[in-house]
């Protein structure tokens, strides 16, 4: 397919029958985050901006032959363009879905809003189906005051934690929690709470140690943080995230958990020759192979091309780092493979793919270092001008700089005078600005150098600043911080409710939008989770 050539289309039905077929599918929803969150999509879809779409395709799509279906709120030209950027990167079995989510409502199915919906509703169906226990803020606060036998184990990522967290709480991410509870709680009698900035990651922590077979009692923290905040009471900030120290590796406990979850959820391990196999074949199955252990694990060695989320958050953002259905993923862990085990037990009930474990020996992780980006196509070719050079022209007005960033890391801070733009809606606003040097800028300078080619048409004089922003205040430069001169709506991104100006009343329409999802369920048609009675009795 020529980038100038129309991409072919689906309409619902047979997507539904590829949906239902049980192949490989990959929905990719690629309006921006922002309109992707408050606008209804498909719950199955996973988001990959128009925007981003070279930066993140490779991580998320990583087979070329899968097919992939294009989405849009109505078929036209935004998913269009989308479909013939993928074609370009190699993606060879690329459809539109006809009529975008428009289509799709129109047949009587069911859409949803939110970010991370698949996610959070799996979360309320595990609270449904499996009558997880919790207990208020009020009660929590009360038990605190009291000096109750209790600890409450906070089981968000550590830059959350350290944002803010309750008084006296552990950092505990979900994944290391059957690893690391058994460091903090000391008696059979001691009441585990586990909390969240909401719903989910409360749920899902303590469903786990319940599966995981801790005999402790183990309640979530009902609706988190919001509800601690609207019920006035008082959150830290700033405090490090200092998680409990792991257990030999061969500790009872830990092999206890392994062999529980094991038998109760199906997990299917495999050794070192397998997944050898299954990247023998990566040409005809779509492999995932994630190391869920904790980002300084990972840099410190893994495996070689294995790529890494903390598990807690791969329950947590599903859509964000598998992006075919049906694929096969590969969870793996170091030592124990106890975090390995909790990961492939969501991610089985979450229905997503074909879920194996892997506990790997230390001599195996011969890798080191953050996680390459892997990109599919190399960087256009363009002219660039160095910090220095912005710096004078900007001193003698004569240039304009166009900032790229997320319009919150553009807020945070950015080059004096740069004007806010989104990738996906230019030239749209470049109308704005003078007749000069046009500089593009990004946080480094990828997406600005993957922008260039398509504003060139519009300005000869287009340059892009070498290295970005983080080039420009990495040389001590200053940022201006704020709104403050906006080409396009700061509506691409996803806001926190924290981040509102009225915190309580987000919070109280967020977890409605939550709560409300276990209804969107028993509606939907086409979404179903896996679900095991022995769970059930067990909770």
């Amino acid at each position: 397919m020529s980038s100038a050539s129309p991409a072919s289309s689906i309409s619902v039905v047979p997507l539904l029958e590829s949906i239902r077929g049980g192949g490989e599918l990959a929905l990719v929803d690629v309006r921006e985050e922002g309109v992707f969150a408050r606008e209804p999509h498909i719950l199955l879809s996973v988001p990959l901006p128009l925007s981003q779409l070279e930066l993140r395709a490779a991580r998320l799509l990583p087979r070329l032959g899968a097919p992939v279906v294009v989405i849009d709120d109505d078929g036209g030209d935004f998913a269009h363009r989308a479909a013939r950027k993928l074609a370009e990167l190699g993606y060879l079995g690329v459809k539109v879905l006809a009529g975008g989510v428009k289509a799709w409502r129109e047949a009587g199915l069911e859409a949803y809003t939110g970010s991370g919906a698949y996610s959070k509703a799996f979360g309320e169906f595990v609270e449904h189906k499996y009558a997880t226990p919790y207990l208020s803020v009020e009660e929590l606060h009360e038990r605190l005051a009291r000096g109750d036998d209790l600890v409450v184990l906070d089981g968000r990522t550590a830059q959350e934690f350290e944002d803010f967290s309750i008084p006296g709480a552990h950092a505990v991410p979900n994944a290391e929690l059957p690893l690391r509870v058994h460091s903090v709680v000391k008696s059979p009698d001691t009441l585990v709470v586990v909390n969240c900035a909401g719903r989910t990651r409360s749920i899902i922590g303590a469903q786990a140690l319940i599966n995981a077979g801790l005999s402790n009692k183990v309640l979530s923290l009902r609706n988190g943080t919001m509800d601690w905040l609207m019920a006035g009471y008082e959150l830290q900030y700033g405090k490090a995230a200092q998680l409990p120290a792991q257990p030999q590796q061969d500790a009872p406990q830990l092999r206890d958990s392994v062999a529980q979850l094991t038998q109760r959820f199906g997990i299917q391990w495999v050794d070192a020759a397998a997944i050898a196999g299954f990247e023998a074949e990566r040409d005809t199955r779509s492999l995932y192979v994630l190391d869920v252990r904790t980002r300084h694990e990972y840099e410190a060695g893994h495996l070689p091309g294995s790529a890494w989320i903390e598990g807690g958050q791969l329950v947590q953002e599903l859509e964000k780092h598998v992006g075919t259905r049906n694929a096969r993923i590969v969870v793996v862990d170091g030592g124990s493979g106890v975090r390995a085990a909790i990961t492939a037990s969501w991610l089985i009930q979450l229905a997503w793919g074909e879920v194996h474990a892997h506990a790997f020996s230390p001599e195996a992780a011969t890798e080191r270092g953050a996680e390459p980006q892997r990109l599919l196509a190399p960087l256009p070719d363009v002219q660039v001008w160095s910090v220095a050079r912005l710096a004078e022209a900007l001193e003698r007005g004569e240039a304009e700089v166009i900032d790229l960033a997320p319009s919150p890391r553009y807020e945070a801070g950015h080059i004096p005078g740069a004007a806010f733009a989104v990738r996906a809606r230019l030239p749209q606003g470049l109308e704005k600005l003078r007749d000069v040097t046009w500089v593009l800028t990004s946080p480094d300078d990828r997406l600005a150098r993957l922008a260039a080619p398509e504003i060139a048409a519009n300005h000869s004089k287009l340059v892009v600043l070498d290295g970005g922003t983080a080039e420009w205040a990495r040389l001590g430069h200053p940022l201006e911080q704020g709104a403050t001169r906006l080409l396009h709506d700061a509506d691409e991104t996803v806001r926190s409710p924290y981040a509102a100006a009225d915190p309580h009343r987000a919070f109280r329409d967020y977890l409605r939008w939550e709560i409300d999802l276990i209804d969107q369920l028993e509606r939907d048609t086409v979404v179903r989770f896996e679900t095991f009675d022995d769970v059930a009795r067990a909770a």
